[in-house]
């Protein structure tokens, strides 16, 4: 017999070479919801952008990368 579950979302924030965990506050919500979810903690997400999702250990990995550049 074939059994589905739904994967668990897990949120990596990538910032200055960290790695920071966020859980998923609302399943029901979109990636993007939950990016500005955690702008009001994490202000760098204000201009990151969403990597594609990887199935890792039973669990979907989105990450939020800055795309923070340099003037001139």
């Amino acid at each position: 017999m074939l059994l589905a579950t739904q994967l668990k979302r897990v949120f990596i924030l990538k910032d200055k070479g960290q790695e920071i965990e966020l859980n998923d506050p609302e399943p029901k919500w979109s990636v993007e919801s939950v990016m500005n979810f955690y702008a009001n903690t994490y202000p760098i997400l204000t201009t990151a952008k969403v990597s594609a999702p990887q199935i890792n250990d039973d669990t979907i990995q989105y990450k939020f990368e800055s795309v923070m550049g340099t003037k001139g």
